[in-house]
C-alpha cells in the first residue's frame, strides 16, 4: 500500500526548464540541463519532480500557450532527451510529474485554427464562442485573471467574441462538449503509456464556465479579498461566480481519475488558486472520484508568519482535508519566492534573518500532507525586483507586462537557477545572455558557495530530507496531525504512525521560548535533524526561530 501512496507525505521538487540549466548555449534551459544536474536532485532527498511544460508553444506564456500536447517543444529538446530524463529519474529514485494544461491552448493550436473558421465546423464548439451584445460589445463583464480587462476577444473571421481566462492567445477549452474531454484524455495517455508518475493539473477550476454567461456581481466593499490574488489586480472587483469556480467541476474531473487509476501509484495535483477561499475549495477537488491532491494559497498571505496563522490554517486544512491529499506550496512559479513570502519581514517589521529559513523548512518538511519545494528555493534566493534586478524593458511575463507597475508580475520568480558564483550568468548558461537575467544578490548563494558549508541553507535542506527520510511518523504517517495549543510564537504538533510519534515544535519569534514537557515526561529528543534545544528537567528551551524534535512514547496515543 505504501508504494501507490508514495505521494501522501512526498516532497516534489518543482523545475522550470527554462531557468534551471542550459546546455544548448542559447541563454534557455532544456532537457538535458535537468538530467546534467539530477544528481544535485537526487541529492536532495525528494520523492518526485514536477516539470513546468515542455510541450510544442510559441512560447508566449512559459510554455502554458501549447500547440501540440504530445510533442517536446524543440527549445527543450526532443522526446529521446525525455524518456532519457525519465528513466535516469527513476533509477535515481524520483518520480516524474508533467504540467497539463487542460483549460486552454495556443490560439495557434490547430483546434482552434478549425475552431474559429465557421460556426458549423467539426470544431466550432470546442471552445467557448458568444455572440456580441447589440452594442457589439462582449457577452457579459467577464474579466481576464491576467490582463485586467475583458476576457472576450473579437474573431472578425466567425464574427464572434471568444473566451480567455488568462491570455488572448490562451483561447479557452470547451469543457461543457464531451469530444473535447475525450481528446483531452487521449493526449493525457500517451504520456502514461511512456512511464510518467503523475500530472500536475493546471487550474482545473478554471475549467467550466456558467453556459448562460451571466454578469459576475461586483465584489462588496466589505468583503474578503480572495486568496492569493493581487489586491491590484482588476479581477478582484467581482466576485468569481460565474467565468469560473464552479461547482460543476467536480463531477467534470472524474474522466481525469478513470484514466489515471489504469495506471497503478500515478497520482493528479491540482492548482486551485485565484478563488474566494482557496483551502474549501482546493478541498471540493480532492476525492477518490476526483483528483488525488490539490495545493492552495492558504500560505501565500500578506503577512508575517506567526504561530496563529499556522495553527489557524493547519486546524483549517485538516477539517476540510480530513482524508488527506493537502500540498503545501510557498514558492512557485506563479507567486513568487518563499524567502519573500509573509512580507519578507517579522512582526516588528525587521526582514526575518537566515535562521528563520533554516527552522521554516524543517516546518514544511514536517507538516501533514505533501510539500512542493521550487527550485532556488533551497538556496534562499529573495525575489528578484524590478526595474533593481530585471529592467523593465526585459520582462518577459505577460502578465507583468500588462499590469506593471501596478502588479509586478511574475518574472521575480522565475530568474535562472545560479550554480557559480563565479561564472557569468551564473553558470546557467555560457550564452552572452540568459533570457531573463541573473540578480546579483543571487551570486553570493549559488551552489558552488553553499555546498562547501554545512550550515548553508542548502544543505539545512539536504539534512532535512534525509532524516525526514528515517522519522516514520513524517513519511507513512498519518495526514492529519493533533495541533497543539500553544502560546505566541511557539507553533507545534504531533505526527503519528504505527511505529513513531513524533513531537514538532517550532519557536517563530526572534527571542527563546520555554515549553513545560511534564505532559509528556518520556520524550526523547530526536537527533540528526540539525537543530538542538537545551532541557532541564521537564523544561525546554527553544532558541530563536529554533525547532524541537522529540520522540513521544506509543502508548500515550490515545491519553
Amino acid at each position: 500500500m505504501q508504494r501507490q501512496q508514495w505521494w501522501k507525505n512526498a516532497v516534489i521538487y518543482q523545475i522550470s526548464p527554462w531557468s534551471f540549466k542550459d546546455t544548448t548555449e542559447n541563454g534557455k534551459g532544456d532537457l538535458e540541463g535537468i538530467i546534467e544536474k539530477l544528481d544535485y536532485i537526487a541529492a536532495l532527498g525528494v520523492d518526485a519532480i514536477w516539470l513546468t511544460p515542455i510541450f510544442q508553444s510559441p512560447m508566449n506564456d512559459l510554455a502554458y500557450d501549447i500547440t501540440d500536447m504530445r510533442k517536446v517543444d524543440p527549445m527543450f529538446g526532443t522526446l529521446k532527451d525525455f524518456e532519457r530524463l525519465l528513466n535516469l529519474s527513476h533509477a535515481l529514485g524520483m518520480k516524474v510529474m508533467l504540467d497539463q494544461v487542460w483549460n486552454h491552448t495556443s490560439d495557434q493550436h490547430h483546434w482552434f485554427q478549425e475552431s474559429k473558421k465557421s460556426r458549423d465546423n467539426p470544431k466550432a464548439d470546442w471552445y467557448v464562442w458568444a455572440d456580441p451584445k447589440e452594442d457589439g460589445s462582449p457577452p457579459n463583464n467577464w474579466l481576464s485573471a491576467f490582463m485586467g480587462e475583458s476576457a472576450w476577444q473579437w474573431s472578425g473571421e466567425r464574427q464572434q467574441f471568444y473566451f480567455y481566462n488568462f491570455l488572448p492567445s490562451q483561447p479557452d477549452l470547451n469543457w461543457h462538449n464531451p469530444e473535447v474531454v475525450d481528446a483531452l484524455m487521449k493526449r493525457a495517455k500517451f504520456w502514461l503509456e511512456l512511464g510518467v508518475d503523475g500530472f500536475r493539473v493546471d487550474a482545473p477550476n478554471f475549467f467550466l464556465h456558467d453556459p448562460q454567461l451571466r454578469d459576475n456581481p461586483p465584489r462588496p466593499d466589505d468583503a474578503p479579498l480572495p486568496d492569493g490574488v493581487a489586491p491590484d489586480n482588476p479581477i478582484v472587483r467581482q466576485l468569481f461566480k460565474y467565468n469560473f469556480c464552479r461547482e460543476e467541476t467536480f463531477e467534470a474531473l472524474k474522466p481525469i481519475r478513470e484514466l489515471v487509476d489504469q495506471y497503478p501509484g500515478v497520482i493528479t495535483l491540482a492548482e486551485v488558486t485565484f478563488c474566494e477561499d482557496s483551502i474549501v475549495l482546493s478541498s471540493q477537488h480532492v476525492g477518490p472520484d476526483k483528483l488525488h491532491m490539490a495545493y492552495n494559497s492558504a500560505l501565500l498571505v500578506d503577512e508575517p508568519i506567526s504561530a496563529k496563522l499556522m495553527h489557524d490554517t493547519l486546524k483549517k486544512v485538516e477539517h476540510y482535508f480530513s482524508d488527506g491529499g493537502n500540498c503545501w506550496i510557498v514558492g512557485n512559479h506563479d507567486y513568487g519566492r518563499l524567502k519573500s513570502c509573509w512580507t519578507g519581514k517579522d512582526v516588528n517589521g525587521n526582514p526575518y534573518p537566515d535562521e528563520f529559513y533554516h527552522g521554516i523548512a524543517a516546518m514544511l518538511l514536517a507538516m501533514p500532507g505533501t510539500f512542493c519545494l521550487y527550485q532556488g528555493d533551497e538556496l534562499g534566493l529573495p525575489e528578484a525586483k524590478i526595474p533593481e534586478d530585471i529592467p523593465p524593458e526585459d520582462i518577459k511575463d505577460p502578465f507583468g507586462k500588462a499590469l506593471y507597475p501596478e502588479v509586478p508580475g511574475r518574472d521575480g520568480s522565475r530568474t535562472p537557477m545560479p550554480w557559480k558564483s563565479y561564472a557569468a550568468n551564473a553558470g546557467f548558461t555560457i550564452a552572452q545572455r540568459a533570457w531573463l537575467p541573473v540578480p546579483k544578490p543571487h551570486l553570493n548563494q549559488a551552489v558552488n558557495d553553499q555546498e562547501p558549508d554545512p550550515n548553508s541553507l542548502l544543505n539545512t535542506w539536504r539534512r532535512l530530507m534525509h532524516w525526514r527520510q528515517e522519522q516514520p511518523a513524517l513519511m507513512w504517517g498519518m495526514t492529519n496531525a493533533k495541533v497543539l495549543d500553544t502560546d505566541e510564537p511557539l507553533f507545534a504538533f504531533i505526527r503519528e504512525s504505527a511505529e513513531q510519534r513524533l513531537l514538532c515544535m517550532f519557536n517563530l519569534g526572534d527571542t527563546p521560548v520555554q515549553y513545560d514537557l511534564s505532559a509528556y515526561p518520556d520524550c526523547q529528543e530526536v537527533k540528526g535533524s540539525g537543530f538542538t534545544a537545551d532541557r532541564s528537567g521537564d523544561m525546554l528551551k527553544i532558541p530563536a526561530y529554533g525547532v524541537f524534535f522529540g520522540e513521544l512514547n506509543l502508548s500515550e496515543a490515545d491519553e
